[in-house]
């Protein structure tokens, strides 16, 4: 048998290794975006077309290359960073590994341009598929241009699973973000298409933050500033009302390099137990600097992995610096949330924990920040007196009819379906009730309570599901137009599904880069929430943008009812309404999330109760 083992050309062994390294173009963005830095660059401009499928050019005045050092670039494990194993560990710079550039080169066509302070001349090298096709002196600025055209030109396959424009560009923008945050103390500029993402003059940390994040969090930025044996830390935090249903605005950053650590996160996120909901995550830009000799950066080629010596310690240094702060600025609840005011004399009344109520109770609405105990039926032997006393304190202007939270309904199973059928059949309503978020109402079988937010949300989701299906454009128009303002990253998710909130009743035009025109909204939405419902759809997509069509209208017209569903007290005429137009809609008895809206108290469990 022959032997069949044999080396890899370079070119092959560099596309492989490429596959690593370079994902997409904001891979490239990254490396190119880092090399600049550790050349000692006060100034890059980033400049991409068609989210970098095209071009990716930084150019940068840093330090720049000699004509050997140029060439030497492009080679594999070639880096001035590291000469001895142990450089390893005390690594400071951005790349040390000597594989970016090769890979680079090995799936695009490159021009690289490069002059060292004073020379006269600089060097122009151009390479396509790892092979140096130029190579000459020329006229250039001091510094270095790096472009990169046409990604992954002869690995048809690995362009052809790059995702749309706007999601490419949506990670460019991830990359740019987390690099310019780090470093303040430099300018950056970044340009798509010809039009200006970002100008970012040097300024301090907060500066930075706020102008890459959203100058709309700069009242709920909270400081952190800690030095301990082991660690500093420093960076911002944001309030409890600052949290967000996704992990958007989390960055964490070891010796000015981004990493995600899930351990540090839970530290950070365990700090704000009580203060935030359950499925919330709260904002956060941490600096963590730490000896390099008690961190291994070294584990993945992105360098975002890292290992602690002990990571026990961080956590413990980090969760108290978070702590610490929220109290210090006086975030932290000084106020016990067990029990809510109105109740706490009612001792005696202890509620069921039933594994229905705890369910019910578990989600967003009734988080309300403690794992306290509820109220308790009266036990049929205990004195009912007592309870005509209680009843005042719960119903006081409700003397025909009062129930309480506490009366909660048989955990037999009961088909919805049959439950919606039964209250339409069942008419005659002798008295409706509203009572803090529900509508009590009585029928002949017993006592409906219906949760008013939840059908509110069924009513909305379901004319909204319509406009969508009939493409109905239904919009009242402003008589002043709101000029809205959004970081770069969210206006791209808004630009993407103006044609889907069109239908959904809402006018947008945009105005600048990232600044649009609200001119109509739609007709069920709330004064002063027109531009709240945007922001919570584009937190909702945030990351979720490689969603098929329909799966990110249905996300669409869920985030939209939730936020357009506002209580409200009602009178008895207004209740009925609403009553009647939930039972109009399709799916009368579940909320778009699946939570139940109303339950069926039957006289006979009503009964056993007393």
């Amino acid at each position: 048998m022959p032997d069949i083992i044999q080396l890899l050309p370079d070119h092959l062994a560099n596309q492989i290794a490429a596959g690593e390294v370079i994902q997409r173009p904001a891979s490239a963005v990254k490396e190119l975006l880092e090399n600049a830095i550790d050349a000692g660059a006060s100034s890059i401009h980033l400049v991409l077309k068609d989210a970098g499928k095209e071009l990716i050019q930084v150019v940068d005045n840093g330090k720049g290359m000699s004509a050997i050092d140029a060439r030497m670039s492009f080679e594999r494990h070639a880096t001035s960073k590291i000469k001895k194993i142990e450089d390893l560990f005390e690594i400071r710079t951005k790349g040390f590994r000597g594989e970016a550039l090769a890979s680079i080169a090995a799936v695009a066509q490159v021009v690289l341009k490069t002059k060292q302070t004073g020379d006269a001349l600089g060097t122009l090298i151009e390479i396509e598929a790892s092979s140096v096709t130029k190579q000459e002196p020329v006229a250039c600025a001091e510094g270095t241009s790096f472009s990169i055209k046409n990604l992954f030109y002869n690995v048809p396959a690995r362009r052809h699973f790059l995702k749309s424009n706007t999601t490419e560009l949506k990670h460019v923008l991830d990359e740019f973000i987390r690099i310019a945050m780090a470093h303040p103390d430099i300018a950056f500029k970044f340009t798509h298409n010809n039009v200006e993402q970002f100008n970012l003059p040097v300024g301090n940390l907060k500066q930075r933050v706020l102008a890459l994040i959203g100058n709309n969090i700069d009242r709920h930025l909270v400081p952190v500033e800690e030095q301990t044996d082991l660690l500093n830390i420093t960076g911002f935090i944001g309030k409890p009302e600052a949290a967000n249903r996704t992990r958007g605005n989390q960055y964490f950053f070891i010796n000015n390099r981004f990493i995600k650590n899930a351990y540090l996160n839970h530290a950070v996120n365990s700090a704000f137990e009580g203060l935030i909901a359950k499925d919330a995550f709260p904002l956060y830009v941490l600096f963590l600097e730490i000896d390099p000799r008690k961190v291994d950066v070294n584990v993945h080629p992105t360098k975002q992995e890292v290992k602690f010596d002990d990571d026990k310690m961080m956590y413990a240094y980090l969760q108290a610096a978070i702590k610490y702060a929220l109290n210090k600025f006086n975030v932290a609840p000084s106020i016990d949330f067990t029990l809510d005011p109105e109740i706490q004399h009612l001792s005696a009344l202890q509620m069921p924990q039933t594994q229905a109520r705890q369910a019910a109770t578990s989600g967003y609405l009734f988080d309300k920040f403690s794992k306290g105990g509820q109220a308790h039926f009266i036990d049929k032997q205990e004195d009912r007196a007592a309870w005509k006393q209680q009843q005042k304190t719960f119903f006081p202007d409700m003397p025909s009819l009062g129930i309480p939270e506490s009366i909660i309904p048989d955990e037999r199973p009961v088909q919805a379906a049959l439950m919606s059928t039964e209250v339409l059949d069942d008419v005659g309503y002798k008295a409706i009730i509203q009572w803090n978020d529900y509508l009590i109402t009585t029928m002949k079988s017993g006592v409906v309570i219906l949760h008013q937010k939840r059908a509110l949300e069924r009513i909305i989701y379901e004319k909204l599901a319509s406009s969508l299906e009939n493409k109905r454009h239904v919009s009242q128009q402003l008589l002043f137009p709101i000029t809205v303002n959004f970081a770069p990253a969210d206006a791209l998710i808004l630009e993407e599904i103006l044609s889907d909130l069109f239908l959904l009743g809402y006018d947008i035009k945009p105005d600048t880069a990232h600044s649009f025109l609200i001119q109509g909204t739609p007709t069920d939405i709330p004064l002063g929430y027109e531009t709240e419902v945007l922001e919570a759809i584009i937190e909702q997509l945030k990351h979720e943008s490689d969603m098929v069509q329909n799966t990110k209208q249905l996300a669409i017209i869920k985030t939209m009812s939730k936020r357009m569903a506002i209580p409200r007290t009602m009178q008895k005429e207004q209740a009925q309404a609403l009553i009647d137009e939930l039972f109009a809609c399709d799916q009368p008895q579940y909320a778009p999330d699946g939570s139940l809206i109303f339950r069926i108290l039957h006289k006979e469990s009503i009964e056993s109760l007393l």
